[in-house]
């Protein structure tokens, strides 16, 4: 009898146990799903520097246009900074020498910048530079207002008043070859730098023009 009782107390004590372990599984159920939930909120806040890294390749992607307009703009630039350095021996009018100076300290860094673009695409550079060979043509490069051997050796020759009113006269029609350029890449661009600087240009290079026009004595 008595090792009935044994077996019985035993068997109770078994009962309780097992009773304990499912209890505590089922709390550390609990406390899983809340660390599973948890582990969701952080694989959520993980997501978001993925999802913030793919905004940023997006807002980095460039297409065909945005490197024509690199590849375009940089010998265009150059042309116009070669131009604009013989000013300051060449002219005579204040003004004009004053406008020169502008051209080049906003075109130079201009360049730096597109270079890095093509560098960073892997694009090759312009392989030819019209403004510092003298052999380009707007009807040969496809770059509107470029100007041709004729015209950059005419303004090397040219001094005094006669270099002011062919350097204005010519840079107006450089500047209006830039501006088509650059609202052809804020329209047709997708890199936003590229976008930017398009916009920038057309800004500054429209006042220039009026400021040039009005140094000719045009309305």
């Amino acid at each position: 009898m008595t090792q009935t009782r044994s077996l019985v107390r035993r068997a109770a004590l078994a009962a309780t146990a097992v009773s304990a372990a499912f209890v505590l599984a089922a709390c550390g159920s609990d406390d899983g799903s809340d660390t599973g939930a948890e582990s969701g909120s952080a694989a959520g806040s993980g997501a978001q520097p993925s999802a913030s890294a793919s905004a940023e390749d997006t807002a980095g992607a460039h297409n065909d246009q945005d490197v024509s307009f690199a590849q375009g703009m940089i010998p265009h630039h150059q042309q116009a900074i070669e131009m604009a350095g013989m000013a300051a021996d060449q002219a005579s009018s204040a003004e004009v020498k004053d406008l020169a100076s502008r051209i080049e300290k906003a075109q130079d860094p201009e360049i730096k910048t597109m270079t890095g673009w093509l560098e960073s695409w892997g694009e090759d550079m312009p392989s030819a530079m019209p403004g510092m060979d003298h052999s380009g043509h707007s009807s040969d490069s496809g770059m509107p207002g470029m100007m041709g051997k004729e015209d950059m050796d005419e303004l090397m020759k040219a001094s005094g008043k006669d270099f002011d009113t062919k350097f204005l006269t010519l840079m107006v029609e450089h500047h209006e070859g830039a501006v088509e350029m650059a609202t052809t890449e804020k329209g047709k661009g997708q890199y936003g730098p590229a976008t930017k600087m398009a916009d920038d240009i057309i800004t500054a290079q429209k006042a220039e023009i009026e400021e040039m026009n009005k140094l000719l004595g045009k309305d």
